[in-house]
C-alpha cells in the first residue's frame, strides 16, 4: 500500500489568447501548487480497476478521471495486474482549483513506481494530457510553472515568493465549458505573440501586479457574488485577490499565515451560507 497528497493549484495568472480548430483554447497561465491537499491510497490486486471515493459524489467507474488515468497506464505499459485507489476528497469539486487533474497526475507517478514500469517524465506527460489540461502540471515535478500551448507545454517558474493564500470556494460548481464558451472568442490560425511576465526583480510587487484571469470576464457576470468574496478578502488585509481557474473558488493573497488566518475569522463572522474556507501556503 501507498499514500499520497494529491495538491490543489490556484492560477496567478491566465491569459486566454485564441480559440483553437479543435475546440480547445491557446493560453499563458501560471500555476502553482497549494498546501491544500487530497488523499489517495492505492493497494495492489490481482486484476482490474477499483475507485473508491468515501463522502464525496465523485463516480467510482470510468466517469472519474483517476479511472481512466489507471487504465492509460496500463494500457501503455502492459500491465496485467490491478489497483484499488481510494481519494479522500479535501479539496472542493469542480471548484478551479485542479482536483481531479491533480488526482489522475498522482495516480499516474505512484502507479510508475509502484510497477517499477520506468516510465519518463515525458512519457507520463503524454499520457497526462490526453486526460486533461491541467494534468500534465501536476506531473511536472516543479511546484510552479508556467503552461502555454492547451496548458501542455511547461516552463519553471522558480521566482515567486513563498505565498500565503486564502482559499474562498461558494459551495457552487461551475462547468468549465460552460465559462470557456461565453468568452465568445474568434476562431483564429493567427500566430501568437505572447510574452511570459517575469517577476524576478521585485517579485512580491510584480506578482500582485500581474494578476490576472481572463475568465473571470464570464464568472464574474454570471455570480456577481464573486466579486463580493474579492472585494471582502481585500477589505481584510490580502494583497491581491483573483479567481482560480474558470471557477468559481476565489483567493486571496497574504504576506503571513497569521493575516490569512485573521481574515478566515472575519469571513466566518460574515455567515455567508455554504462557504468553504482554506489556508494553504505554496509548495
Amino acid at each position: 500500500m501507498i499514500k499520497a497528497l494529491s495538491p490543489a493549484k490556484v492560477n496567478l495568472h491566465l491569459t486566454v489568447l485564441r480559440k483553437r480548430e479543435d475546440g480547445y483554447h491557446d493560453l499563458a497561465t501560471l500555476m502553482q501548487k497549494v498546501s491544500l491537499c487530497d488523499e489517495m491510497t492505492f493497494s495492489p490486486l490481482p486484476g482490474g480497476i477499483i475507485i473508491k471515493c468515501p463522502g464525496s459524489s465523485l463516480p467510482e467507474d470510468e466517469g472519474n478521471i483517476v479511472f481512466r488515468a489507471a487504465k492509460a497506464f496500463f494500457s501503455y505499459t502492459a500491465y496485467k495486474k490491478g489497483i484499488t485507489i481510494t481519494i479522500k476528497k479535501k479539496i472542493p469539486l469542480a471548484s478551479g482549483l485542479g482536483g481531479g487533474s491533480s488526482n489522475a497526475a498522482t495516480a499516474l507517478l505512484v502507479l510508475n513506481e509502484m510497477t517499477g514500469s520506468g516510465c519518463s517524465g515525458e512519457e507520463l506527460l503524454q499520457i497526462g494530457k490526453t486526460l486533461g489540461a491541467d494534468v500534465p502540471f501536476f506531473i511536472y515535478r516543479k511546484t510552479a510553472a508556467w503552461a502555454t500551448g492547451i496548458g501542455d507545454r511547461l516552463q519553471e517558474a522558480p521566482d515567486l515568493p513563498k505565498l500565503w493564500f486564502l482559499l474562498v470556494n461558494p459551495g457552487f460548481p461551475l462547468s468549465t465549458k460552460t465559462i470557456y464558451d461565453g468568452l465568445n472568442l474568434r476562431l483564429t490560425k493567427e500566430p501568437i505573440n505572447y510574452s511570459i511576465p517575469r517577476f524576478d526583480i521585485r517579485p512580491e510587487i510584480n506578482l500582485i501586479k500581474g494578476l490576472k484571469n481572463d475568465l473571470e470576464e464570464v464568472t464574474l457576470t454570471l455570480h456577481p457574488f464573486l466579486d463580493q468574496l474579492k472585494e471582502f478578502l481585500l477589505s481584510c488585509g490580502a494583497l491581491g485577490s483573483l479567481m482560480s481557474g474558470s471557477g468559481p473558488t476565489v483567493f486571496g493573497i497574504f504576506e503571513t499565515e497569521k493575516q490569512a488566518r485573521k481574515a478566515k475569522g472575519a469571513l466566518i463572522r460574515k455567515r455567508w451560507e455554504k462557504l468553504g474556507i482554506y489556508v494553504a501556503h505554496s509548495l
